[in-house]
């Protein structure tokens, strides 16, 4: 259990941080701080001991699908696609010049 910050702690860290604070935020920070470390102390009591410490992020396999085209799909989607495009040729976009 935490003890409760006063806004004369926090202002003097503040000082010796070299970090420009409000004196009349101090009393803000000070219960703000201390919500998190309320928050702190209630993850500290959480049963771990069953967990098993994650040693590297990547260790998880994503399962892909096969990367296979379907033209059947590929078809419906450029039909759909282009019906609400503001120009279209040929089964193309087409976008104004900008490069002369």
């Amino acid at each position: 259990m935490h003890e409760t910050l006063t806004s004369q702690e926090i202002f003097n860290v503040a000082k010796l941080s070299r970090l420009d604070i409000d004196a009349t935020n101090c009393e803000s920070y000070a219960s703000d701080i201390g919500k998190i470390l309320s928050m702190m102390d209630v993850l500290a009591d959480v049963n771990t001991d069953d967990v098993k410490p994650l040693t590297n992020v990547h260790d998880g396999v994503q399962v892909l699908r096969p990367d296979m085209v379907d033209l059947n799909d590929l078809a419906v989607n450029r039909e759909r696609n282009q019906a609400i495009a503001p120009a279209t040729q040929d089964g193309l976009y087409l976008v104004p010049q900008v490069i002369e």
